[in-house]
């Protein structure tokens, strides 16, 4: 893992080295030689965190709607409620 250090000057003359950055490690940002911010990749956010995506979010993603789907008919029987 690398750190990438630099200045909120350099981080928005180039973001995309930024961007780059974070595919081998955290990006520290700083202002007037402090560290301020840190830039993480996607990844490296979810395992540090330990957040999974929820269906909602899974199923949200885009280029789903393309995926077809078909579902045999349930072969379950309904029951009727008890209301006892």
């Amino acid at each position: 893992m690398t750190i990438t250090t630099l200045s909120s000057r350099e981080f928005q003359q180039n973001a995309n080295q930024a961007q780059k950055a974070t595919r081998h490690g955290p990006v520290f940002i700083t202002n007037r030689g402090k560290p301020t911010q840190v830039l993480l990749s996607f990844e490296d956010y979810q395992r540090i965190t330990g957040k999974q995506r929820t269906i909602v979010e899974a199923l949200a993603m885009p280029g789903l709607s393309d995926i077809e789907l078909d579902f045999p008919p349930s072969r379950a029987h309904p029951r009727p409620a008890d209301f006892s």
